[in-house]
């Protein structure tokens, strides 16, 4: 049998909903390469530019429904899905067919969304500095769980709670199937036994691995263990202010 080594600290995390932007703030960045990459002359269509923008459009709009709503079941992150890929399957067509769907072409023949490449290096920077500097400033309030002991990290100055860890139960929520496939993220329940309430951390990246090492972590009973000379000197001591008082 294999036995996994017990981490001697494990830090959690609760971090802001704009970490789930990742996939724009991605789409972002490969169209502002293909634009800065493959420049067109202003005489050529935008046609790659366009479908480009179809295609950050749409990830975009998932994104959003992901930080406005919450998927607890698959069946309904699959409609969503669907639903954006149908919109813009539709769109695309009447952009390079249009006489596959002369209806839908008619219908969306104003419709061609273009941006270039500044557009997406600074939608991609400016996006991406806000999510690094979320998670920075989520780190100023963090859980260290320990084996004997729970600690809490609160503010620049790194004030300091401490909580007893032997008894604390440990509950797992995935509230959310799309935020779980983005990060493996989902809701952390530290029930403190020495708290009248719960720890409640939402948006906790990697949950399952952490839950598993929690698991394993407060499962196990930190022991201190002296040698014999060590434990007669401890008596001695005690026997010396025993005979001083």
């Amino acid at each position: 049998m294999i036995f996994k080594k017990v981490p001697p600290k494990i830090v959690l995390v609760s971090y802001p909903k704009i970490v789930f932007l990742y996939p724009t703030a991605l789409a972002a960045l490969g169209a502002a390469i293909y634009l800065s990459v493959a420049r067109q002359s202003p005489d050529t269509p935008n046609t790659a530019a366009i479908i480009l923008s179809v295609i950050f459009l749409g990830v975009w709009a998932a994104n959003q429904a992901v930080l406005a709503f919450d998927f607890p079941r698959a069946s309904s992150l699959v409609l969503l899905l669907l639903l954006v890929m149908v919109i813009m399957g539709g769109v695309l067509l009447s952009v390079l067919k249009p006489d596959v769907l002369p209806w839908v072409a008619e219908r969306l023949k104003t419709f061609h969304p273009l941006a270039n490449a500044t557009f997406y290096w600074t939608f991609f920077i400016s996006l991406g500095l806000a999510i690094l500097g979320a998670m920075l400033v989520a780190r100023f309030d963090r859980w260290e769980a320990r084996p004997n002991q729970l600690l809490h990290h609160q503010g620049l100055w790194g004030d300091l709670d401490r909580f007893p860890a032997p008894g604390t139960r440990i509950e797992k929520e995935i509230t959310d199937v799309f935020e779980y496939l983005l990060l493996r993220s989902g809701r952390l329940i530290l029930h403190i036994r020495s708290e009248p309430r719960p720890v409640v951390l939402d948006n906790v990246l990697f949950i399952a691995r952490k839950e598993e090492a929690l698991t394993r972590l407060l499962g196990t009973l930190q022991v201190d263990v002296r040698s014999e000379q060590q434990r007669s000197t401890d008596q001695a001591a005690d026997a010396e202010r025993e005979m001083g008082s």
